[in-house]
């Protein structure tokens, strides 16, 4: 389409109005200079201002009012780019602090469903023109406004939505939507080069799979982007394969993610170490400088702060400390040699890591040792991100100074256990482990196995559903009875005859009771108390009780989360 009907198209749509061939480029264009993909088939260039550029980058995470004092951190390190995913009326301090200390932005813009798989967000590109039109105002919007910007280095339309489309559609229908969003990147493509020729365009996705799509659609992209971690080494015979005309960069690269490594003995993925982790950066580097004329630089993944899940897989800096990962970018960028480094965990190992009591102990070995000769101090963490999708990271208690006595959690399943150590001088070595927290074993008889149980209510529906009663009488702890999301709710079992027992066990899901009441009665109508509780906190309850009935249940009066109840296992044990 010619640039006239472009200008056409656009302002019928009332989009965005642009000047015509030939007239004066804005002034602040000029004062932010030209970048440009020069060279041809296999010899290509990023140029700015004429000169040769390769792209030396990270991807950016702290709150944008931190740029101004961390830019000079990201100069040190011989950062010249970073990389964002959304571009607002926000991002001018960013830009500003990053030219004030010579580093230039990939500026990105957010599309729908971006971030791949498990992400959210589904739109249809066939049929939804009002979203299209939305997001074609924003992305002309922006690009006015900061074309002029000395910090932009090129724009970034999208982000893994390509691969994460396959959690909207299937079939010839993913297909068709993929073909539009790939028409749609074309689209805005045009509109950003018919505002800003001074600046390239490029659309990221997570996989080079994606490229096709963009090779047959989106012939106006100058370049293409790919996040790609375990992969990284692929992609230069990928491109090669696909017989592509245009270079890339890598928009996202690290260690192998979660996704890519092999599981542990407790069937979870196998965290990295942070001496893998950091050679796993200079392995990338070294495969995309080795595809010489194509590959234009990356922005490797990731200066972030967080010190979640995430966090202590991929951030350079969690919690503004320095790891191993971020000397090693430091060192292939050829910034500033450093002072100091961190503390170098070489081995950590779990005395028990497949079968530890909850509320038990176990112990931690590791060998560690500091590169400067500085004195070591330790805290340990815990994550519980594979049993109810946290990320978030709590305090693990423990005693000694290597090796290491740790309480366990009280709740069931499979956690991350982190050894962090410092140095004194903001840099910390981190390890992660699994271990998988069982209920405490009991002497004597279970009389409630393999015995009828009923409940108040029971979820039928939703994933892994139903979860009945009879589920918390099976001796299996890998299922639950879930019961409805109110108060009061009741699961018993019926023992036949009168029994007499002398402790109950009661090993809850992540939806708890904090207060309830163990009963007991001969005729299934008339209950008396013989525990009650209002301070229950989960995992598995444990108490020694003298009671006698035929019927034994577990009176549920206050949650302990918005869900329901949910319990893995209630035992009635006579010992």
């Amino acid at each position: 389409m010619s640039r006239f009907r472009l200008i056409a198209l656009f302002a019928l749509l009332g989009l965005v109005v642009l000047a015509p061939p030939g007239s004066a480029a804005p002034q602040g264009i000029r004062a932010g200079g030209t970048v440009a993909v020069a060279g041809s088939q296999g010899n290509w260039r990023l140029t700015v201002n004429g000169q040769p550029y390769t792209v030396k980058g990270l991807t950016w995470g702290p709150p944008v009012s931190e740029a101004a004092s961390r830019m000079p951190d990201l100069h040190a390190m011989g950062v010249n780019t970073i990389r964002t995913w959304g571009t607002d009326g926000t991002s001018a301090p960013l830009f500003d602090a990053a030219a004030a200390n010579g580093i230039r932005v990939v500026a990105g813009f957010w599309l729908q469903p971006g971030g791949g798989p498990g992400s959210g967000g589904c739109v249809n590109y066939v049929t939804d023109a009002n979203y299209k039109s939305t997001m074609l105002n924003e992305i002309t919007k922006w690009v006015t406004a900061y074309r002029d910007n000395p910090g932009v280095l090129l724009w970034d339309v999208g982000n893994e939505s390509i691969l994460g489309m396959q959690n909207c559609f299937s079939g010839s229908e993913l297909e068709a939507q993929r073909t539009a969003y790939a028409q749609f990147v074309n689209q805005a493509a045009q509109a950003i080069h018919g505002i800003d020729p001074n600046h390239p365009v490029t659309s990221t996705d997570a996989w080079t799979g994606a490229w096709p799509y963009l090779k047959a659609n989106a012939p106006d992209l100058d370049l293409y982007a790919v996040n790609s971690y375990g992969a990284v080494c692929n992609i230069k015979q990928d491109w090669i394969n696909g017989g592509y005309t245009k270079p890339y960069i890598v928009t996202e690269g690290g260690p192998a993610g979660e996704w890519e490594t092999p599981n542990d003995a407790n069937g979870v993925p196998d965290e990295p170490a942070d001496t893998a982790k950091a050679d796993a950066y200079r392995h990338a580097w070294s495969c995309i400088t080795g595809h010489t004329g194509v590959a234009l630089g990356a922005t490797l993944f990731h200066y972030g702060t967080e010190r979640d899940f995430g966090g202590v897989w991929f951030n350079l800096i969690p919690n503004n400390e320095k790891r191993l990962s971020y000397y090693a970018v430091r060192d292939i960028y050829g910034g500033a040699p450093a002072g100091n480094t961190p503390p170098v965990i070489s081995s950590m190992s779990l005395g028990n890591s497949t079968s530890v009591p909850a509320g038990g102990t176990f112990t931690v070995d590791a060998a560690v040792r500091d590169p400067d000769g500085d004195p070591i101090t330790y805290t340990m963490g815990l994550n519980s991100k594979y049993i109810n999708g946290s990320g978030g990271v709590i305090a693990a208690s423990f005693t000694g100074g290597g090796p290491f006595t740790v309480t366990a959690p009280q709740m069931l399943g499979v956690w991350k256990l982190y050894l962090y150590a410092r140095d004194g001088h903001g840099n910390i070595g981190i390890e992660a482990r699994s271990l998988r927290v069982v209920a405490p074993p009991v002497q004597g008889t279970n009389i409630a196995r393999g015995k009828a149980a009923t409940a108040s209510s029971y979820q039928q529906q939703g994933d892994g559903a139903p979860y009945p009663p009879s589920n918390t009488v099976d001796g299996n702890t890998s299922t639950r009875w879930a019961s409805d999301w109110s108060d009061p709710q009741w699961v018993q079992v019926d023992l036949g005859s009168s029994q007499s027992f002398d402790h109950v066990q009661l090993v809850w899901e992540s939806a708890f009771g904090k207060a309830y009441q163990v009963q007991v009665s001969d005729n299934g109508s008339d209950w008396h108390d013989v525990y009650s509780t209002a301070n229950g906190d989960g995992g598995s309850d444990d108490f020694d009780v003298a009671g006698t009935g035929r019927y034994v249940r577990v009176y549920c009066t206050q949650r302990g989360t918005a869900w329901g109840y949910s319990l893995y296992e209630f035992g009635v044990y006579r010992r």
